[in-house]
């Protein structure tokens, strides 16, 4: 490694001194990275090096900040005065920002397989902690730079793994050699298969979790995120294409950005590499890494290398080897800390006035404050609020009265998030519901609205004195009550709400107790007097366990406690109005045995989602069963069968039958439904959409744009559901859904359309007018009977990227009393 004008600390162990190699000669496995950045810190004063979290697999994520010795001695203060440019930028002057160095996050290889990132990061960091030079030491001086070398560690792992194993002494750039040709789930995911690039804002993972406190614990001017892209294209840097940055991003951020994209230009053009800029991606969607930083203030920067993959691949535009992609990314971390130096005023000027802005911002829009109710899904409610906190929201409990949606929330019923606060950007960006756009175009989502994700009302009111109390404290799950075993129970009863209940139930059935379902509403004798309980009421008989009352209120507690559930009691199984408890309209709930698809022909992220909700907030034991042994496996080990999405022949799915009229559920989810209405075990007939007619006459040029303009890349549309279906048990008769494609049904006659989307579904996000019209009153959630069995369609992605807890509640109903109807 040799960088014009700098010489280097021969104390400083080199990268091949500790790994036993080169950089770019081989993939460096996550823990080999750990070890060197701890030997970088043990060796220079100029570095620090920390955990700050764990992945799902163990793995330790840390982080190294490197600055000048002097700015380590007063790194607390350093970051201390950096945070009042967000909490209290009317009182920084200019004079104080001019004497602050400014913080540039570097983050890389957040997508596992794209594996170049983590090497330059190990250049990076040596050359940083052992070069001197005028350039070296004027970015130690004017800048604190925070290193996150793997922000997913447990992708890197399974992909550098087999690389690594699969590559002799000599390599080849055969794409059909194995080295090439990583297997089903790739590396690109975390351990569950999320995306941890688009998982900024649902903070979903422990890794976005504990990336989020790091990036607000330093609150960065500038941050690089560094990818990889196919390995035809060339090298991207930002900005993206103009008319697709989020309208809540200042234009000033936008002109810093070009400003810096000279940096790259030349740093690139020195190499004779070529790039592009404001092509292919955008600033849209603010849950990504390059845009995060958008709404916060700073400056992010979406690094794109065309990947090699392996040590070296064949692309159109000849050999690409590994050691070019390294070197690549390595100049531009270099390149961004030079724009970051340079530019250090302006960054900080212009993060200081994003803040001092907020105040404007919100007046402009119109809003004094959200208030969230509480009354109607108060645990997706509080969910929502704990993940604002996350961003640095302030949320509040309401001290009085607050008239919203024709009535008065009380205190305990409602949430209050003033709209001035120094988050209003991002708050406004989260909450509120958009259908109008500057572009039809979106490379990732167009809507990612919370209160629709977690089904909860929200309310926008003006401005005005509001009865604020007091900052709301963490949320911790848990039952609002308890209760005490009561000497005349019979039952005991919890409303199925689909999220709370479900994981209730999964941990009741573990401990063998029995529980059943009410499928119609009815009166129940409670120790007080009479109480309405709806259809989806789980019962619990208390002498009918092999247990003694005490015992079995016990174990139900802990459950309630556990998952947070309220309990009730009735002391008699005749109910003065409604159906019995014992009777017909009461169904024996069995614990589920399920399965979910998996490998080769299903869609790894889709999958991802599903087993994370199944197994980390239900709490159950999942199979996870590869599509292509479906044909061979004992399915009797089984009851559900969950396809999340993907492409399979009809012959497989077809094997199932035997299995679905033995009793057998199959639940298949979003683009499931186009093999499962193909194989013949649902009936549903697509509707017809002409978009050659739609773009005909469109100019060449324009064709490609004119097409997309038609496509549904991410979209919430409102669902109508048949409230008396257990399917739609404590939801209600509508909810809002993620849909992702624009391919629409009807069902025949063999076939019970559960939800419909409305005559006007478009509730966030976009899609044209022609996909509307072909959307209303298609069908969403659909059952046919198959024998005992059934088969259950999800037309869109219910836990979509594992934070739609509004219609996560269809994939628990699907599981738990799919056997009830």
């Amino acid at each position: 490694m040799h960088v014009e004008g700098v010489t280097y600390d021969h104390a400083v162990p080199r990268p091949d001194v500790v790994l036993g190699y080169v950089v770019g000669t081989r993939h460096t496995e996550p823990h080999r990275v750990v070890e060197y950045f701890f030997a970088i810190a043990r060796a220079s004063d100029r570095v620090t090096v920390a955990e700050h979290g764990r992945t799902h697999e163990g793995r330790r994520l840390i982080h190294a900040v490197i600055t000048s010795p002097r700015n380590h001695d007063r790194l607390e203060s350093i970051r201390d005065a950096n945070r009042r440019i967000s909490d209290d930028p009317a009182g920084v002057s200019p004079a104080e920002l001019g004497a602050m160095p400014a913080i540039v996050f570097l983050g890389y290889s957040v997508h596992g397989n794209e594996a170049s990132g983590t090497e330059a990061a190990l250049l990076t960091l040596y050359h940083l902690a052992a070069g001197s030079g005028p350039a070296v030491d004027a970015i130690l001086d004017s800048l604190v730079v925070v290193i996150d070398p793997m922000l997913n560690p447990d992708g890197r792992d399974r992909f550098v793994d087999w690389v690594n194993r699969n590559r002799g002494e000599v390599h080849t750039t055969d794409s059909q050699d194995r080295e090439h040709r990583e297997p089903w789930p790739g590396g690109r995911t975390n351990h569950y298969w999320f995306d941890l690039n688009r998982d900024w804002l649902p903070a979903r993972q422990p890794e976005s979790r504990a990336r989020l406190r790091l990036f607000h614990e330093w609150r960065p001017q500038l941050m690089a995120d560094f990818h990889e892209m196919g390995g035809d294209a060339t090298y991207f840097f930002q900005p993206g294409v103009p008319s697709r940055t989020h309208p809540n991003t200042p234009e000033r951020n936008q002109e810093i950005t070009r400003e810096i994209a000279a940096y790259h230009a030349r740093a690139l053009d020195r190499l004779g590499q070529l790039y592009f800029t404001e092509e292919v991606f955008d600033d849209f969607y603010y849950g990504k890494g390059a845009s995060y930083p958008d709404v916060n203030g700073a400056v992010g920067i979406l690094f794109e290398q065309a990947s090699s993959r392996s040590r070296e691949s064949e692309t159109e535009n000849g050999p690409l080897s590994y050691a070019i992609t390294v070197r690549n990314q390595f100049a531009t971390s270099l390149s961004t800390l030079a724009a970051a130096r340079d530019l250090r005023v302006d960054l900080l000027e212009m993060q200081r006035d994003f803040y001092a802005n907020a105040e404007q911002f919100a007046a402009d829009r119109g809003v004094g404050a959200y208030v969230v109710d509480l009354t109607r899904g108060r645990l997706r409610a509080l969910e929502m609020a704990r993940l604002l906190q996350l961003h640095r929201v302030r949320v509040y409990e309401i001290a009085g009265p607050v008239a919203v949606g024709g009535r008065d929330l009380g205190p305990g019923e409602a949430l209050v998030v003033p709209a001035d606060q120094p988050q209003a950007r991002l708050l406004d960006a989260a909450l509120r519901s958009e259908t109008s756009f500057r572009d039809s175009l979106f490379y990732d989502v167009s809507a990612w609205t919370l209160p629709h994700a977690f089904d909860v009302d929200v309310y926008e009111i003006g401005t005005g004195d509001l009865p604020i109390g007091q900052e709301l404290a963490p949320v911790h799950r848990g039952a609002p009550d308890s209760i005490s075993a009561h000497p005349d129970a019979v039952a005991i009863l919890v409303v199925w709400d689909g999220l709370a209940s479900a994981r209730f139930l999964g941990r009741l059935q573990k401990q063998g107790l029995a529980a059943r379902i009410m499928t119609r509403p009815f009166m129940a004798q409670s120790p007080m007097g009479r109480d309405p309980f709806p259809a989806g009421t789980v019962v619990i008989p208390v002498r009918q366990q092999g247990l003694g009352p005490d015992s079995v209120f016990h174990l139900v507690g802990q459950a309630a406690a556990q998952a947070g559930t309220q309990l009730h009691v009735t002391i008699s199984g005749l109910t003065p109005e409604g159906p019995d408890l014992g009777g017909r309209s009461s169904g024996l709930l069995s614990p589920p045995r399920v399965a979910l698809l998996t490998g080769r022909g299903t869609s790894s992220t889709r999958t991802g989602e599903v087993w994370s909700f199944l197994s980390e907030d239900l709490g159950l034991a999942v199979s996870l069963l590869d599509l292509e042994r479906l044909e061979s496996a004992d399915l009797g080990r089984y009851d559900v069968l969950v396809f999340a999405g993907g492409s399979t022949s009809d012959s497989t799915l077809t094997s199932l039958d035997s299995w679905l009229r033995s009793g057998g559920r199959l639940v298949a989810l979003g683009s499931a439904a186009d093999d499962v209405g193909a194989a013949g075990l649902l009936e549903l007939t697509e509707r017809p959409f002409d978009l050659d007619s739609l773009t005909a006459g469109v100019s060449w040029r324009e064709r490609g744009a004119a097409r997309g303009a038609h496509s549904v890349g991410g979209a919430i549309l409102k669902v109508e559901l048949d409230a008396t279906h257990p399917l739609a048990f404590g939801i209600g008769e509508t909810v809002p859904t993620f849909r992702t494609n624009g391919t629409f049904y009807d069902v025949g006659s063999s076939t019970v359309a559960v939800g419909q989307y409305a005559e006007h579904p478009l509730l966030s996000g976009y899609m044209s007018d022609a996909r509307l019209e072909l959307a209303a009153g298609s069908v969403a959630v659909a059952v046919t009977r198959k024998g005992k069995g059934a088969v259950i369609v999800v037309l869109d992605e219910p836990v979509f990227r594992g934070f739609w807890q509004g219609s996560a509640r269809l994939l628990a109903n699907a599981v738990f009393l799919g056997g009830s109807f």
